[in-house]
């Protein structure tokens, strides 16, 4: 893992333990990076409860409740599905905060309103639900990490101002 997502695992997990909060991913196109990256750090048991990896569309269905019919109406990589995963993860954990990343990594599988790079993420917590999309260069690998880190980022960000 590089020394960024190190950093922001390091970062959220110093929030996460202060507010006593648990986390659940929800991650498509980054495969279980920011489960992984969490997992890295020692002591993770005590602030990660679960990650979710639903690359396909009845994952998404069958392991976080996504409605197939939000995902044949708005495509997976939406804001709709993100949001959805993002819920989906705290109602199917015992987390209190969660995220989610649905996104188009390459080389294909873009098209003209979602081209390779385009990234939706959510975040579910006491705020709310929160949701943005980020469209991110290079190749497949620099896609997935820029997901991560952000991804890190922003919940991180979210839940130091909750």
């Amino acid at each position: 893992m590089d020394g960024q997502l190190i950093d922001a695992v390091q970062a959220l997990a110093h929030t996460l333990r202060a507010k006593q909060w648990m986390l659940s991913t929800a991650e498509s196109c980054t495969g279980g990076m920011v489960a992984a990256g969490c997992t890295d750090l020692a002591g993770s048991s005590g602030w990660f409860e679960r990650g979710f990896v639903t690359y396909s569309n009845a994952a998404k269905t069958q392991m976080l409740g996504v409605d197939a019919q939000l995902i044949a109406s708005h495509g997976a990589v939406s804001e709709a599905v993100a949001r959805a995963m993002a819920q989906g993860a705290v109602l199917h954990s015992a987390a209190q905060v969660a995220l989610a990343i649905t996104g188009v990594a390459g080389p294909g599988g873009g098209s003209d309103a979602k081209p390779v790079g385009t990234v939706w993420f959510a975040f579910a917590g006491p705020w709310g639900a929160h949701s943005e999309v980020q469209h991110f260069g290079g190749d497949r690998a620099a896609v997935r990490q820029a997901a991560a880190l952000h991804a890190l980022l922003r919940l991180g960000a979210h839940c130091a101002a909750a």
